[in-house]
């Protein structure tokens, strides 16, 4: 201890002006080798002061980057699940586009892996019938019927054309037992053109008549108002016009036969349609029953 009360430093090198007022050899040897190890011990000391620093900033470092990935696994583990959702959904979107793409690009390949001179067998066609089929050949096509009363085919198919535009006119089979009647007895059911109208045998015809300008079935005159002269050579025109004057005639279907045709006729011969009431309701039975 000095004098002043304060504790000797051991380590503190020693005063050059002591060591000068001393002036030993000895004393300055010792001063320096206790200034080396001062010196030595106290760079040991930093050092060691520096290496603990050191070990704590590396720890202190590891721990943060420890905190920093358990963060990070944390979030990764917390995703949306809408996200997640989204994510799964647009993945499989993925897949089955990737799977169709696939079935395209290999359908040309299963083509073409068929051989080239395959050759498709022949269709059998189907001649199971139809439904339609059926239904025509159950109900069969009407045919025309045979000539009865003593008609030929001429004037049975004239008959033919009387029932069937009575029947579309809606006339009960009394009015065409009435025109046929008359028919047989205007013109014996043939349709005849007149030789006064030579423009009357420019139409279909089945002979020439002299009786002024009638003509057709019902030997109409044209100059009478019955209608224009082609028109009449027309059967079922000729037909339409005897039974809508027929029709017009108050009790028509009470009356006989041959009173009713003169109602329409005007005839110089008024008895004579009567004769022809019998052939005229076989032909018209004939027809009606065959379907025409």
């Amino acid at each position: 201890m000095r004098d002043d009360g304060t504790l000797d430093d051991p380590y503190a090198p020693s005063s050059p002006t002591a060591d000068m007022e001393d002036g030993t050899s000895a004393e300055r040897t010792t001063a320096a080798s206790r200034l080396r190890t001062y010196i030595r011990d106290l760079t040991g000391r930093r050092r060691a002061r520096m290496a603990v620093a050191t070990g704590v900033v590396c720890c202190l470092g590891l721990a943060a980057l420890a905190q920093v990935c358990d963060e990070g696994a944390g979030a990764a583990n917390r995703v949306d699940p809408l996200v997640s959702s989204s994510g799964l959904a647009q993945r499989a979107e993925q897949e089955a586009a990737a799977t169709r793409n696939h079935d395209r690009s290999a359908a040309p390949t299963a083509t073409a892996a068929t051989p080239p001179t395959a050759v498709a067998a022949p269709v059998e066609p189907d001649t199971t019938p139809t439904r339609r089929t059926t239904a025509r050949r159950a109900t069969p096509r009407p045919t025309d019927p045979a000539p009865v009363a003593g008609l030929d085919r001429d004037q049975m198919k004239n008959a033919e054309a009387i029932v069937r535009a009575g029947r579309e006119m809606g006339v009960p089979r009394r009015g065409l037992v009435i025109a046929v009647a008359t028919a047989m007895q205007e013109s014996n059911l043939y349709n005849v053109a007149s030789a006064v109208l030579p423009e009357s045998e420019d139409y279909p015809h089945q002979g020439v008549g002299w009786d002024h300008d009638s003509v057709g079935l019902f030997q109409q005159r044209s100059s009478s108002g019955w209608g224009p002269v082609g028109r009449l050579m027309d059967p079922e025109f000729a037909t339409r016009q005897f039974l809508t004057a027929l029709e017009q005639v108050p009790g028509w279907e009470e009356m006989r036969l041959t009173d009713a045709a003169q109602a329409v006729q005007v005839s110089a011969y008024p008895e004579y349609y009567q004769q022809h009431e019998r052939r005229a309701t076989r032909v018209v039975d004939a027809i009606v029953s065959a379907g025409r």
